[in-house]
Protein backbone atom coordinates (compact mmCIF):
# COMPACT_ATOMS: atom_id res chain seq x y z
CA UNK A 1 0.00 0.00 0.00
CA UNK A 2 1.31 3.44 -0.92
CA UNK A 3 2.04 6.04 1.77
CA UNK A 4 -0.75 8.32 0.49
CA UNK A 5 -3.25 5.46 0.71
CA UNK A 6 -2.15 4.67 4.26
CA UNK A 7 -2.58 8.31 5.30
CA UNK A 8 -6.00 8.41 3.61
CA UNK A 9 -7.08 5.26 5.42
CA UNK A 10 -5.88 6.71 8.72
CA UNK A 11 -7.96 9.85 8.18
CA UNK A 12 -11.11 7.96 7.23
CA UNK A 13 -14.04 8.92 9.43
CA UNK A 14 -16.00 6.40 11.50
CA UNK A 15 -19.02 4.98 9.67
CA UNK A 16 -21.49 6.95 11.82
CA UNK A 17 -19.80 10.25 11.00
CA UNK A 18 -19.71 9.30 7.32
CA UNK A 19 -23.47 8.71 7.35
CA UNK A 20 -24.12 11.97 9.21
CA UNK A 21 -21.74 13.96 7.02
CA UNK A 22 -23.32 17.27 5.92
CA UNK A 23 -26.28 16.60 8.21
CA UNK A 24 -25.90 19.39 10.76
CA UNK A 25 -29.55 19.31 11.79
CA UNK A 26 -29.49 15.58 12.44
CA UNK A 27 -26.33 15.84 14.55
CA UNK A 28 -27.84 18.64 16.65
CA UNK A 29 -31.16 16.86 17.25
CA UNK A 30 -29.59 13.49 18.09
CA UNK A 31 -26.99 15.13 20.36
CA UNK A 32 -29.66 17.04 22.27
CA UNK A 33 -31.73 13.89 22.70
CA UNK A 34 -28.68 11.96 23.91
CA UNK A 35 -27.96 14.62 26.53
CA UNK A 36 -31.60 14.72 27.66
CA UNK A 37 -31.77 10.92 27.98
CA UNK A 38 -28.50 10.85 29.95
CA UNK A 39 -29.66 13.60 32.31
CA UNK A 40 -33.08 12.00 32.86
CA UNK A 41 -31.55 8.59 33.56
CA UNK A 42 -28.94 10.04 35.92
CA UNK A 43 -31.34 12.24 37.88
CA UNK A 44 -34.02 9.56 38.19
CA UNK A 45 -31.73 6.83 39.48
CA UNK A 46 -29.10 8.73 41.46
CA UNK A 47 -30.72 11.88 42.84
CA UNK A 48 -33.00 11.85 45.92
CA UNK A 49 -36.69 12.39 45.27
CA UNK A 50 -36.73 15.62 47.24
CA UNK A 51 -34.01 17.11 45.04
CA UNK A 52 -34.89 20.05 42.80
CA UNK A 53 -33.24 18.27 39.85
CA UNK A 54 -34.95 14.91 40.37
CA UNK A 55 -36.91 13.61 37.36
CA UNK A 56 -39.95 11.47 38.14
CA UNK A 57 -40.61 8.01 36.72
CA UNK A 58 -43.70 9.44 35.04
CA UNK A 59 -41.48 11.84 33.08
CA UNK A 60 -39.17 8.95 32.17
CA UNK A 61 -42.13 7.02 30.76
CA UNK A 62 -43.40 10.08 28.92
CA UNK A 63 -40.03 10.71 27.30
CA UNK A 64 -39.77 7.05 26.30
CA UNK A 65 -43.18 7.27 24.64
CA UNK A 66 -42.12 10.40 22.76
CA UNK A 67 -39.00 8.60 21.50
CA UNK A 68 -41.14 5.73 20.20
CA UNK A 69 -43.40 8.23 18.44
CA UNK A 70 -40.32 9.98 17.01
CA UNK A 71 -39.18 6.69 15.45
CA UNK A 72 -42.66 6.26 13.97
CA UNK A 73 -42.58 9.79 12.53
CA UNK A 74 -39.12 9.08 11.11
CA UNK A 75 -40.49 5.98 9.38
CA UNK A 76 -43.29 8.00 7.76
CA UNK A 77 -40.94 10.77 6.66
CA UNK A 78 -38.81 8.19 4.87
CA UNK A 79 -41.69 7.24 2.56
CA UNK A 80 -43.51 10.56 2.39
CA UNK A 81 -40.62 12.98 2.36
CA UNK A 82 -38.26 11.08 0.06
CA UNK A 83 -40.35 8.94 -2.29
CA UNK A 84 -43.65 10.82 -2.20
CA UNK A 85 -45.91 8.14 -0.68
CA UNK A 86 -48.39 9.79 1.68
CA UNK A 87 -49.28 6.80 3.82
CA UNK A 88 -52.30 7.10 6.09
CA UNK A 89 -51.79 3.53 7.26
CA UNK A 90 -48.58 3.61 9.25
CA UNK A 91 -50.64 3.34 12.41
CA UNK A 92 -51.36 -0.24 11.31
CA UNK A 93 -47.67 -1.18 11.16
CA UNK A 94 -47.09 0.54 14.50
CA UNK A 95 -50.01 -1.37 16.05
CA UNK A 96 -48.92 -4.76 14.69
CA UNK A 97 -45.48 -4.31 16.22
CA UNK A 98 -47.16 -3.26 19.45
CA UNK A 99 -49.45 -6.28 19.50
CA UNK A 100 -46.50 -8.60 18.89
CA UNK A 101 -44.76 -7.14 21.95
CA UNK A 102 -48.03 -7.23 23.90
CA UNK A 103 -48.45 -10.93 23.15
CA UNK A 104 -44.96 -11.62 24.48
CA UNK A 105 -45.66 -9.61 27.65
CA UNK A 106 -48.96 -11.43 28.18
CA UNK A 107 -47.22 -14.80 27.90
CA UNK A 108 -44.76 -13.68 30.59
CA UNK A 109 -47.57 -13.19 33.14
CA UNK A 110 -48.04 -16.94 33.54
CA UNK A 111 -50.08 -17.94 36.58
CA UNK A 112 -49.91 -14.43 38.10
CA UNK A 113 -53.10 -13.39 36.30
CA UNK A 114 -56.50 -12.98 37.94
CA UNK A 115 -57.54 -16.52 37.00
CA UNK A 116 -54.15 -18.11 37.69
CA UNK A 117 -53.98 -19.98 34.38
CA UNK A 118 -50.32 -20.58 33.46
CA UNK A 119 -51.02 -20.89 29.71
CA UNK A 120 -53.99 -18.69 28.87
CA UNK A 121 -54.15 -14.91 29.39
CA UNK A 122 -57.03 -13.70 31.57
CA UNK A 123 -59.18 -12.49 28.66
CA UNK A 124 -59.03 -15.95 27.05
CA UNK A 125 -60.10 -17.62 30.30
CA UNK A 126 -62.94 -15.11 30.61
CA UNK A 127 -64.06 -15.96 27.06
CA UNK A 128 -64.01 -19.71 27.90
CA UNK A 129 -61.21 -20.59 25.49
CA UNK A 130 -59.78 -24.01 26.23
CA UNK A 131 -56.44 -23.73 24.49
CA UNK A 132 -54.05 -21.12 23.21
CA UNK A 133 -54.72 -20.03 19.58
CA UNK A 134 -52.07 -21.24 17.14
CA UNK A 135 -50.88 -17.73 16.28
CA UNK A 136 -49.88 -17.17 19.91
CA UNK A 137 -47.34 -19.99 19.78
CA UNK A 138 -43.73 -18.85 19.99
CA UNK A 139 -44.48 -15.53 21.66
CA UNK A 140 -43.09 -16.78 24.94
CA UNK A 141 -39.67 -16.60 23.24
CA UNK A 142 -38.12 -13.09 23.10
CA UNK A 143 -36.07 -13.83 19.95
CA UNK A 144 -39.13 -15.09 18.08
CA UNK A 145 -41.03 -12.01 19.27
CA UNK A 146 -38.33 -9.65 18.01
CA UNK A 147 -38.47 -11.32 14.61
CA UNK A 148 -42.26 -11.01 14.47
CA UNK A 149 -42.09 -7.33 15.46
CA UNK A 150 -40.19 -6.69 12.24
CA UNK A 151 -41.55 -9.43 9.96
CA UNK A 152 -45.30 -9.03 10.49
CA UNK A 153 -45.51 -5.30 9.62
CA UNK A 154 -42.91 -5.83 6.89
CA UNK A 155 -44.89 -8.71 5.35
CA UNK A 156 -48.13 -6.73 5.40
CA UNK A 157 -46.34 -3.79 3.77
CA UNK A 158 -44.82 -6.09 1.14
CA UNK A 159 -48.17 -7.66 0.17
CA UNK A 160 -50.04 -4.36 0.22
CA UNK A 161 -47.26 -2.45 -1.55
CA UNK A 162 -46.74 -5.12 -4.20
CA UNK A 163 -50.41 -5.06 -5.18
CA UNK A 164 -50.76 -1.27 -4.98
CA UNK A 165 -47.53 -0.26 -6.71
CA UNK A 166 -47.87 -2.95 -9.36
CA UNK A 167 -51.28 -1.46 -10.18
CA UNK A 168 -49.65 2.00 -10.25
CA UNK A 169 -51.96 3.40 -7.61
CA UNK A 170 -50.55 6.78 -6.61
CA UNK A 171 -51.43 10.08 -4.96
CA UNK A 172 -54.62 10.54 -3.01
CA UNK A 173 -55.95 7.13 -4.13
CA UNK A 174 -53.01 5.38 -2.47
CA UNK A 175 -53.52 7.42 0.70
CA UNK A 176 -57.19 6.41 0.79
CA UNK A 177 -56.53 2.69 0.45
CA UNK A 178 -53.82 2.78 3.12
CA UNK A 179 -56.36 4.39 5.41
CA UNK A 180 -58.94 1.75 4.43
CA UNK A 181 -56.44 -0.99 5.29
CA UNK A 182 -55.90 0.52 8.75
CA UNK A 183 -59.62 0.89 9.36
CA UNK A 184 -60.29 -2.72 8.32
CA UNK A 185 -57.64 -3.97 10.75
CA UNK A 186 -59.14 -1.84 13.52
CA UNK A 187 -62.57 -3.41 12.99
CA UNK A 188 -61.03 -6.89 12.94
CA UNK A 189 -59.07 -6.39 16.16
CA UNK A 190 -62.17 -5.02 17.92
CA UNK A 191 -63.79 -8.44 17.53
CA UNK A 192 -63.49 -10.63 20.62
CA UNK A 193 -63.18 -13.82 18.59
CA UNK A 194 -59.98 -12.59 16.94
CA UNK A 195 -58.03 -13.64 20.01
CA UNK A 196 -56.40 -10.27 20.76
CA UNK A 197 -58.52 -9.07 23.68
CA UNK A 198 -61.21 -7.23 21.69
CA UNK A 199 -61.81 -3.61 22.59
CA UNK A 200 -59.89 -3.97 25.86
CA UNK A 201 -56.74 -5.07 24.05
CA UNK A 202 -53.73 -6.41 25.95
CA UNK A 203 -52.70 -4.97 29.33
CA UNK A 204 -51.75 -5.76 32.94
CA UNK A 205 -48.17 -6.61 31.96
CA UNK A 206 -45.83 -7.73 34.75
CA UNK A 207 -42.28 -7.97 33.47
CA UNK A 208 -40.06 -8.02 30.38
CA UNK A 209 -37.10 -10.37 29.95
CA UNK A 210 -37.48 -11.23 33.63
CA UNK A 211 -37.30 -7.60 34.84
CA UNK A 212 -40.15 -5.93 36.71
CA UNK A 213 -41.82 -3.39 34.40
CA UNK A 214 -42.71 -1.11 37.30
CA UNK A 215 -39.10 -0.82 38.50
CA UNK A 216 -37.28 2.46 37.84
CA UNK A 217 -34.26 0.64 36.42
CA UNK A 218 -36.47 -1.14 33.88
CA UNK A 219 -38.09 2.15 32.87
CA UNK A 220 -34.69 3.75 32.38
CA UNK A 221 -33.52 0.74 30.35
CA UNK A 222 -36.56 1.03 28.08
CA UNK A 223 -35.86 4.75 27.69
CA UNK A 224 -32.26 4.10 26.63
CA UNK A 225 -33.28 1.30 24.26
CA UNK A 226 -35.88 3.61 22.70
CA UNK A 227 -33.23 6.26 22.09
CA UNK A 228 -30.82 3.71 20.62
CA UNK A 229 -33.57 2.38 18.32
CA UNK A 230 -34.29 5.94 17.16
CA UNK A 231 -30.58 6.56 16.62
CA UNK A 232 -30.12 3.37 14.60
CA UNK A 233 -33.32 4.04 12.64
CA UNK A 234 -32.07 7.51 11.79
CA UNK A 235 -28.72 6.12 10.60
CA UNK A 236 -30.49 3.55 8.41
CA UNK A 237 -32.77 6.19 6.89
CA UNK A 238 -29.90 8.63 6.34
CA UNK A 239 -27.72 5.88 4.82
CA UNK A 240 -30.50 5.05 2.35
CA UNK A 241 -31.04 8.69 1.42
CA UNK A 242 -27.31 9.34 0.92
CA UNK A 243 -26.94 6.33 -1.37
CA UNK A 244 -27.70 5.98 -5.07
CA UNK A 245 -30.96 4.33 -4.01
CA UNK A 246 -31.92 7.50 -2.17
CA UNK A 247 -31.20 9.69 -5.18
CA UNK A 248 -33.44 7.49 -7.31
CA UNK A 249 -36.16 7.73 -4.67
CA UNK A 250 -36.00 11.52 -4.74
CA UNK A 251 -36.22 11.40 -8.55
CA UNK A 252 -39.33 9.22 -8.24
CA UNK A 253 -40.84 11.71 -5.80
CA UNK A 254 -40.19 14.67 -8.07
CA UNK A 255 -40.83 13.10 -11.49
CA UNK A 256 -42.10 9.54 -11.33
CA UNK A 257 -43.07 9.23 -15.01
CA UNK A 258 -39.73 10.56 -16.20
CA UNK A 259 -37.84 8.23 -13.85
CA UNK A 260 -39.80 5.25 -15.16
CA UNK A 261 -39.22 6.39 -18.75
CA UNK A 262 -35.41 6.33 -18.40
CA UNK A 263 -35.51 2.70 -17.29
CA UNK A 264 -35.83 2.51 -13.52
CA UNK A 265 -38.27 -0.03 -12.06
CA UNK A 266 -40.13 2.47 -9.92
CA UNK A 267 -42.35 -0.13 -8.26
CA UNK A 268 -39.36 -2.00 -6.80
CA UNK A 269 -37.87 1.13 -5.27
CA UNK A 270 -41.21 2.12 -3.77
CA UNK A 271 -41.77 -1.36 -2.38
CA UNK A 272 -38.34 -1.54 -0.74
CA UNK A 273 -38.68 1.82 1.01
CA UNK A 274 -42.26 1.04 2.04
CA UNK A 275 -41.25 -2.26 3.65
CA UNK A 276 -38.26 -0.73 5.47
CA UNK A 277 -40.48 2.05 6.77
CA UNK A 278 -43.13 -0.44 7.96
CA UNK A 279 -40.49 -2.47 9.83
CA UNK A 280 -39.28 0.69 11.58
CA UNK A 281 -42.86 1.53 12.54
CA UNK A 282 -43.28 -1.97 13.98
CA UNK A 283 -40.20 -1.50 16.18
CA UNK A 284 -41.63 1.83 17.35
CA UNK A 285 -44.88 0.10 18.34
CA UNK A 286 -42.98 -2.61 20.22
CA UNK A 287 -41.12 0.02 22.24
CA UNK A 288 -44.31 1.95 22.93
CA UNK A 289 -46.28 -0.90 24.53
CA UNK A 290 -44.14 -1.85 27.57
CA UNK A 291 -43.72 1.82 28.49
CA UNK A 292 -47.39 2.77 28.19
CA UNK A 293 -48.65 -0.55 29.53
CA UNK A 294 -51.47 -1.22 27.06
CA UNK A 295 -52.22 -1.84 23.40
CA UNK A 296 -55.76 -1.86 22.04
CA UNK A 297 -57.50 -1.45 18.64
CA UNK A 298 -57.83 2.32 19.09
CA UNK A 299 -54.20 2.62 17.98
CA UNK A 300 -55.34 1.34 14.57
CA UNK A 301 -57.67 4.33 14.32
CA UNK A 302 -57.26 6.32 11.08
CA UNK A 303 -57.21 9.45 13.23
CA UNK A 304 -53.91 8.35 14.76
CA UNK A 305 -52.34 7.89 11.32
CA UNK A 306 -53.59 11.34 10.29
CA UNK A 307 -52.08 12.87 13.44
CA UNK A 308 -48.81 11.19 12.50
CA UNK A 309 -48.83 13.05 9.19
CA UNK A 310 -49.35 16.30 11.11
CA UNK A 311 -46.26 15.56 13.25
CA UNK A 312 -44.11 15.19 10.17
CA UNK A 313 -45.58 18.23 8.40
CA UNK A 314 -45.12 20.48 11.43
CA UNK A 315 -41.56 19.32 12.05
CA UNK A 316 -40.45 19.42 8.44
CA UNK A 317 -41.12 16.86 5.75
CA UNK A 318 -38.12 15.51 3.84
CA UNK A 319 -35.51 16.24 6.50
CA UNK A 320 -35.72 13.15 8.79
CA UNK A 321 -34.68 15.13 11.86
CA UNK A 322 -37.64 17.44 11.29
CA UNK A 323 -39.99 14.48 11.77
CA UNK A 324 -38.37 13.83 15.16
CA UNK A 325 -38.77 17.47 16.16
CA UNK A 326 -42.40 17.50 15.02
CA UNK A 327 -43.22 14.35 16.98
CA UNK A 328 -41.85 15.89 20.17
CA UNK A 329 -43.51 19.27 19.66
CA UNK A 330 -46.99 17.94 18.91
CA UNK A 331 -47.00 15.18 21.53
CA UNK A 332 -45.71 17.47 24.27
CA UNK A 333 -48.37 20.02 23.32
CA UNK A 334 -50.96 17.23 23.32
CA UNK A 335 -49.92 16.09 26.80
CA UNK A 336 -50.20 19.63 28.15
CA UNK A 337 -53.28 20.94 26.35
CA UNK A 338 -55.44 17.81 26.64
CA UNK A 339 -55.42 18.41 30.39
CA UNK A 340 -55.36 22.22 30.34
CA UNK A 341 -57.69 22.89 27.37
CA UNK A 342 -59.24 19.57 26.34
CA UNK A 343 -62.16 21.18 24.48
CA UNK A 344 -60.06 23.16 22.02
CA UNK A 345 -56.93 21.05 21.58
CA UNK A 346 -58.04 19.15 18.45
CA UNK A 347 -59.21 22.37 16.81
CA UNK A 348 -55.88 24.00 17.64
CA UNK A 349 -54.02 21.02 16.17
CA UNK A 350 -56.04 21.18 12.96
CA UNK A 351 -55.51 24.92 12.71
CA UNK A 352 -51.79 24.50 13.29
CA UNK A 353 -51.64 21.96 10.45
CA UNK A 354 -53.43 24.38 8.09
CA UNK A 355 -51.09 27.24 9.03
CA UNK A 356 -48.00 25.08 8.53
CA UNK A 357 -49.26 23.78 5.19
CA UNK A 358 -50.00 27.28 3.87
CA UNK A 359 -47.15 29.32 5.31
CA UNK A 360 -44.46 26.87 6.45
CA UNK A 361 -44.27 24.13 3.80
CA UNK A 362 -40.91 23.00 5.19
CA UNK A 363 -42.11 22.97 8.79
CA UNK A 364 -40.45 24.27 11.91
CA UNK A 365 -36.94 23.20 10.92
CA UNK A 366 -37.41 24.88 7.54
CA UNK A 367 -38.31 28.13 9.29
CA UNK A 368 -35.29 27.88 11.58
CA UNK A 369 -33.01 27.20 8.61
CA UNK A 370 -34.42 30.25 6.80
CA UNK A 371 -33.91 32.48 9.82
CA UNK A 372 -30.38 31.17 10.28
CA UNK A 373 -29.62 31.79 6.60
CA UNK A 374 -30.90 35.38 6.81
CA UNK A 375 -28.83 35.96 9.93
CA UNK A 376 -25.69 34.60 8.26
CA UNK A 377 -26.38 36.66 5.14
CA UNK A 378 -26.80 39.78 7.27
CA UNK A 379 -23.52 39.16 9.07
CA UNK A 380 -21.70 38.78 5.76
CA UNK A 381 -23.31 41.94 4.37
CA UNK A 382 -22.38 43.99 7.43
CA UNK A 383 -18.71 43.04 7.40
CA UNK A 384 -16.72 46.31 7.34
CA UNK A 385 -14.68 47.01 4.25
Amino acid sequence: MKRSEILLAGKRKPIILQILNNDRGGKIVLSILALVVFYVAFSNLLLPKDSLFYVSTYTVTLLGKYLAFALLALALDLVWGYIGILSLGHGAFFSLGGYAMGMYLMRQIGDRGVYGNPELPDFMVFMNLKELPWFWYGFDNPIFTMLMIVLVPGLLAFIFGYLAFRSRVTGVYLSIITQAMTYALMLAFFRNDMGFGGNNGLTDFKDILGFDLSADTTRISLLIVSFLALFVGYLIARFIINSRLGRVCIAIRDAESRTRFIGYKVEQYKLFIFVVSAAMAGVAGALYVPQVGIINPNVFSPLFSIELVIWVAIGGRGTLYGAIVGAFIVNYASTYFTSALPEVWLYALGGLFVVVTLFLPKGVVGLLSKLNFKKSKGEVTNVPA
